[in-house]
This record gives structure tokens, sequence and C-alpha cells, in this order.
């Protein structure tokens, strides 16, 4: 499968789906963004507009080319509308009901050769395919956060996952820039594995006292090379999202460093959940996507 001009369909308009619908609109793919209702449709394509408003800003991103994105990219509430799609990719709730649902209901829509691709980072893929009539051709894409600025995605293949599905995947996310590792299908992949309780940590460090939210990312950015610090990072993921990752890896692994720190549930509780609120570990002017 060559991917020049192809129609890809992103289930779910929140962070994660309307970043990774800006990469495949940039990469010169017809792009549908799919939600439940109209007003989280709406909400996804100007979070689409507002990056790219922020990159011609900061001139990464030149105005015809901003157009050219945009008139590439289009919302719709009705599944059936993503027919002649040649790639399916949900970006939900890491719900696995939710996700075989969505799946279950894509089958009887899209070609038999469509690509279904999960970017769960913590559930099964395995579990996800198995709501699909079809599930060798579901493929885990992880897309890290923020979809439009990380160059990075792993790949895993559930257990009925085909060849030709896995070399699919691997050849679109080439189109799409993107630079791909293949993992295996367990929780947290490898990337969650080491962030979640890396990012615990910082958040405990936090609390403790032994450091402020600005020395903390400063320390990581110039030592460690990071080019964001943690709470940076945690700002733009959503505090309502680790904690529910958190969670999941924890429930799956039994380790107490996936466990979320008792910080995190008074932000979320304080509705402090990180750019997207206006206000979490940092305070924000407004809960636009970095540009790029």
């Amino acid at each position: 499968m060559t991917f020049h001009q192809r129609t890809v369909a992103v289930l779910g308009s929140g962070t994660m789906g309307s970043g990774i619908a800006v990469v495949s609109a940039r990469a010169g793919h017809r792009t549908v963004l799919y939600d439940l209702d109209d007003a989280r449709v709406k909400h996804g394509l100007e979070r689409v507009a507002n990056f790219l408003d922020r990159s011609v800003a900061l001139g990464k991103l030149d105005a015809e080319a901003s157009a050219a994105v945009r008139a590439r990219t289009r919302g719709t509430v009705d599944l059936a509308d993503l027919a002649d799609a040649d790639v399916v990719i949900e970006a939900v709730v890491e719900d696995p009901a939710v996700k075989q649902d969505l799946f279950r209901r894509v089958d009887g829509i899209v070609s038999d050769r469509t690509l279904l691709h999960t970017n769960t980072s913590t559930l099964s893929v395995t579990a996800i395919a198995a709501g699909s009539v079809r599930p060798e051709r579901v493929v885990g894409t992880h897309y890290c956060n923020p979809a439009p600025l990380m160059k990075l995605v792993e790949v895993a293949d559930g257990r009925h996952t085909a060849r030709w599905a896995h070399d699919a995947t691997l050849d679109f996310l080439a189109s799409l820039d993107k630079t791909t590792i293949v993992t295996k299908d367990r929780p947290g992949f490898i990337l969650n594995r080491f962030l979640i309780p890396w990012e615990n940590s910082c958040i405990d460090a936090l609390e403790s006292g032994l450091g402020t939210v600005e020395s903390i990312d400063t320390a990581v950015k110039g030592a460690l090379g990071h080019p964001m610090g943690p709470f940076e990072l945690l700002d733009i993921v959503g505090l309502d999202i680790h904690r529910q990752v958190a969670l999941r890896l924890y429930e799956q692994l039994r380790d107490p460093r996936f466990f979320p720190p008792p910080l995190v549930d008074r932000m979320i509780a304080a509705g402090d959940l990180g750019r997207k609120t206006g206000a979490g570990f940092y305070t924000y002017d407004d809960n636009r996507l970095f540009g790029s």
C-alpha cells in the first residue's frame, strides 16, 4: 500500500486526536475528524486551526501551507463518512469497551484492507482488536504528545496482526515523517513504562519541597537535555489524562511507582488540568497547542 493523497479518519477530537489530524493533513492526506457530536467536532477543528495559526505566527508555516492543511481537514459525526478511509486512527478515551465498540461499528463501513490503528498507551492491542471481525488489520500506534511536535510513534502488533498490516503501518507512518520504534503489546509499551514513574517522582519531589516547578523543569532541560520539563509536559498532556494512564498501568502492573501522587487528585479537583483549562503547574493566556 502506497500512502500518497490517501484518506485518513481520526476517531476522537480531543488533544491527541486533533493533534494527529494536524499531522495527517500536514503530510498531504485528506483527513476526517470524527466525534460524537457537533460541539466536540467543532472544538477539535478549532484546535487544528489554532495550532496552524500559531505556527504561522511563529514563522514555522506559511499562510498558503496553512490554508492547504485546513482544506484537507473536515469534521463529521457520522461514521458512514469514513467509508473511503485507508487508515482509521482511534484516539478516544482509554476504555477497552469503547474502543472495541468503535472498531466493531467501523468494520461494516470501511473496506477489508483499511488499516485500524489504536493510539492506546496502556491497554492491550490484542484486546482492542478483539472488537473487530478483522483483528489482523489492527495495529497499535502510540503517538507521543503533542503529536504535531513529537517525532516518535511506538508501533505494537496485536496477537493476530498480519504482516501486511504491520508493514503498511510503517509505510504510513513514514509518510507522516515520523520516527517509529517497534515494541511489544505490553502495558505502557516502552515510553510510559519509563515516563509515568518518572513524572510521578517529579511530582513527589515538588510536594516534598525538593524543588519548585521552575527549578525542576530547568534542571531536567539543562542537565538531561530534555526539550521540555516534566511539568511543562504534564500541562500539555493534562493532569486528568496522566491520572488515567497512571492508574491503568498500576492496575495491570501493581507497581506502586505508577500510582499518581495525591497532588494530582487535588489539582484535578481544583480544575487545574493544564493548558486546556488555562492553569496547571503553570498558568496560560490561552489553551492553544504550540505551533510548529
